[in-house]
């Protein structure tokens, strides 16, 4: 069902996001080099093909592409080669005070390091000064085992006993911002705040893009005519989910499967419940479960699942088109 020219006529929503997880890899040997040398109190590069040090070293040579294995321990002291001040320091970050990012390159190195170096003001550094590492009260392998570099040469300093190698580093991602919905996007996220699903098209008799996309992906022709469909479709492809992770909301097996509403020209991905994961088919006529109306928001989070509606299920030319 059209909607006519009202809804296209609504400005464009918006709204503050704040993605934020956990961002966990193996180290490898070249990176988990660098970081076990860190936490045991050292600085260690690695020799390229065409002799430079490179600290941090890279994993492959930006000559030949090769990995690098040659590893080189530098010094804890360097050279300033430039700067620039902080006089805002963001949540997270060194310091809760003004300080300043520098690329320090160290004694032994070729190449230069960006980290903070803990000055008072923008009058107390300057390009060639001399900075050494100051260390994190505790290191367990990762950038932030350097606290800061500070002006001064290098003290005496006995590095830890070496332990194991860190094969495995994780690092917090926070990142906050503002969202601007496209016109599209906006009467999507409009018709799910009033239990509705928009989807949006070119023109009459072309093809219904749910969600609604700026233009057709086929011909470029910009979307302009929102249309309403029904909250029942069909399964077309779907996946089995059987493997626990870290903050999963529902026990498995579970089954996610392409939904492909009844009116639309492209499925969408959800969740199948209230059944077995076993007898989800492809061809399986679904519908949405609703969360209750009061915490109905702008997210498609306001369809709970989608289940099994009990029809005959759909001859498979109604959906081959769209696997």
């Amino acid at each position: 069902m059209s909607l006519g020219k009202s809804a296209v006529a609504e400005p464009p929503l918006n709204a503050p996001l704040n993605l934020k997880f956990d961002y966990t890899r193996s180290t490898g040997p070249t990176v988990g080099a660098f970081v076990t040398g860190l936490r045991d109190g050292r600085i260690v590069g690695a020799r390229g093909s065409d002799g430079r040090i490179f600290v941090p070293p890279p994993e492959y040579d930006p000559v030949t592409h090769e990995p690098l294995t040659d590893f080189v321990e530098v010094g804890l002291t360097g050279t300033v080669v430039s700067w620039t001040w902080n006089a805002d320091p963001l949540p997270g970050q060194p310091f809760d005070r003004p300080f300043a990012w520098a690329l320090v390159r160290l004694d032994g190195a070729d190449t230069s390091m960006l980290h903070a170096v803990d000055v008072a003001s923008p009058d107390d550094i300057d390009t060639g000064m001399r900075v050494r590492v100051r260390w994190a009260s505790e290191r367990t392998g990762g950038i932030h085992d350097i606290a800061a570099f500070e002006p001064g040469e290098a003290t005496a300093d006995t590095p830890s006993e070496p332990g194991e190698p860190v094969s495995m580093i994780t690092t917090p991602v926070d990142l906050h911002y503002r969202h601007s919905a496209s016109p599209e996007e906006s009467w999507y996220l409009r018709g799910l705040k009033e239990g509705k699903i928009i989807g949006g098209r070119t023109g009459p008799g072309e093809k219904v893009y749910v969600p609604p996309r700026g233009a057709s992906p086929t011909d470029g022709v910009p979307t302009k005519e929102p249309v309403e469909l029904p909250d029942k479709g069909t399964v077309t492809t779907f996946c089995i989910v059987n493997v626990p992770f870290m903050g999963q909301q529902i026990k498995p097996p579970y089954v996610a499967a392409y939904v492909l509403l009844d009116g639309a020209d492209i499925p969408f991905l959800h969740l199948i419940l209230e059944c077995e994961a076993t007898d989800v088919r492809m061809g399986m006529r679904v519908e949405a479960k609703w969360r209750p109306r009061e915490e109905w928001d702008h997210t498609l989070r306001n369809i709970e699942y989608f289940r099994p509606t009990g029809e005959p299920d759909a001859e498979f030319d109604t959906f081959k088109h769209h696997l």
